[in-house]
């Protein structure tokens, strides 16, 4: 695994490079949580790409009681940044008896992808890693998935007209973490990542320290 501060940086401008936009005045949209890992990214890419071409935006789901502390928090770190923020709320909730993480995820794709279609940007960059593909394939390999569910997340899609930018899956979230904590950063914490009801969780937990 990559692991020191270059890789980080390394891996954003390679990614950035490759889907360079003809038209230098379409920004780079991150999803920016405040977490960890989207902390990590948002910073990379304001270094590698400069503020003035950097979007964040925040999906306030409205399931956690810090929702809006959240925000606030994303507000601040733009406002810091000097880069545009947009928070996008997400509509309704999960009907009884459905999934809470199924809905989010599809919400949150939702209003993400409409968002960097309005504001034409190059491209939108979530921030998956290496342990974020390990789980999604065990997870594949837990529901009996074929071949299709086994190649795990792609570094580069295309959705709904808007291209989609994985460029951290080769780090891992130590890597991250040592990255943030070198480099003086701070991030939020969502209870719900350590819930043990919600499957991915549950899977972090048990089966991969093993």
């Amino acid at each position: 695994m990559a692991r020191s501060r270059k890789s980080v940086d390394e891996l954003i401008g390679a990614a950035l490079a490759a889907s360079a936009a003809a038209d230098p005045s379409r920004p780079w949209a991150v999803a920016f949580s405040g977490g960890l890992d989207s902390t990590v990214l948002l910073h990379a890419v304001v270094r590698v790409a400069g503020p003035a071409r950097v979007l964040a935006l925040h999906v306030h789901h409205g399931l956690q009681p810090a929702a809006d502390a959240w925000v606030a928090h994303g507000e601040a770190v733009a406002s810091r940044l000097g880069i545009a923020f947009r928070a996008l709320r997400a509509r309704g909730a999960p009907a009884r008896g459905d999934s809470v993480e199924r809905w989010a995820r599809g919400e949150r794709y939702r209003l993400l992808l409409e968002a960097a279609r309005e504001a034409r940007a190059a491209a939108l960059l979530t921030a998956h890693h290496a342990d974020d593909q390990l789980e999604t394939v065990l997870l594949a390999l837990a529901r009996g998935s074929g071949l299709d569910g086994l190649t795990g997340i792609a570094a580069r899609d295309r959705r709904a007209g808007v291209t989609l930018l994985r460029p951290l899956l080769a780090i891992d979230r130590a890597a991250l973490e040592a990255d943030a904590r070198a480099r003086g950063l701070g991030w939020i914490e969502d209870p719900s990542n350590t819930d043990p009801s919600f499957t991915r969780n549950a899977l972090r937990a048990r089966a991969m320290p093993a």
